[in-house]
Order: structure tokens, then sequence, then C-alpha cells
């Protein structure tokens, strides 16, 4: 009788039965403001960036595609940990109707593979008047994966981010 009546350690039963669950959900938040963190992130550095292209001051100074990098990812907040991973292409094209993004990544290789870039970076930031794409993507690393739950969108655990901007540049000379 006496057992029934002692509830020493319930509270510690409950923390132990509750604790899991609850810190689940807190690491699954967390875990998912920090991707789309970086997503906005990301798409506002590749905005900013590709203006320096429009206004002409990228051509000016003869930047070349890690200077770019480097700018890019100077706007980036630390929020990326590996700048080196960015892919970044930049190219010319004749019109807005021929703009299009497609992802760097053969998802049907992606099974067996690392995952590479199945496209060539590039950097043509054109001269005055030139219509341009400017296309960034990331390998954001993803920490919490529960099974078929979480943020990793490809097979190696990490998730695919991507910003474009498509404009036409100044009329620089």
């Amino acid at each position: 009788m006496e057992l029934l009546r002692n509830t020493r350690g319930v509270t510690a039963v409950e923390f132990g039965l509750l604790a899991l669950p609850f810190f689940s959900i807190i690491g699954a938040i967390l875990q998912t403001s920090l991707v789309f963190l970086s997503g906005q992130v990301l798409e506002s550095a590749v905005n900013d960036a590709g203006r320096t292209i429009r206004t002409g001051q990228v051509q000016a100074a003869g930047v070349t595609i890690d200077a770019f990098r480097a700018d890019v990812c100077s706007r980036l907040f630390g929020l990326f940990p590996d700048c080196s991973g960015l892919f970044i292409k930049v190219s010319e094209i004749s019109n807005f109707q021929s703009a299009t993004i497609t992802v760097p990544i053969d998802e049907a290789t992606c099974e067996t593979s690392a995952c590479d870039w199945s496209e060539a970076q590039s950097f043509s930031p054109g001269v005055g008047k030139s219509i341009v794409v400017v296309k960034v993507y990331y390998k954001y690393p993803v920490f919490l994966q529960i099974g078929p739950f979480g943020m990793a969108n490809l097979p190696n655990g990490t998730r695919l981010l991507g910003a474009a901007t498509v404009f036409q540049n100044e009329p620089f000379t």
C-alpha cells in the first residue's frame, strides 16, 4: 500500500517520456527557420550582387567569377558554411522570353553519385543594355533529418537552395 502512495520521481518519469518529442519539435522548428532564413538571405545577396552587374560596376572593375563569388559571400552574413560551394552562372541571353532557370543537378544520377553539379559554372556579365541571367545555387547542410521528414531535398542529406534574377543592364559604356 505504501508503494502506491509514493509519488517521488513522477516528474522525472514524465520528463523522460516527453523530453524526446519536445526537443525534436524544437530542433525541427530551428532547422526549418534556419533553412528558410538562409534561402531569403541568398535571394537578397543575389539581387544585390546582380545590381553591381546591372549598373556596370562589375564590368568596369573586370571582376572575375571568384571575385563575384566573394561579393555574394560577403552578403550572406555567415549563414553558409562554405562559400566555395556556391554554384554561379551568369550569362547573357538574347531576350527575356528565352530566360530559363534550370536546376544544375541531375537528380537521376544524384542517387548514385555525390550530387555533383551537372552544368559548368560561367561568368559573362555582358555589356550595356545586355539581358543577363544570374543563377546561384548552394547545397545547404541539413542537420535534423528524421526519415522522410525533414528539409533535405537531395539524397545526400542536403537541401538545394537557389536564387536567380533576370535583368537588362543599364546603358553604360
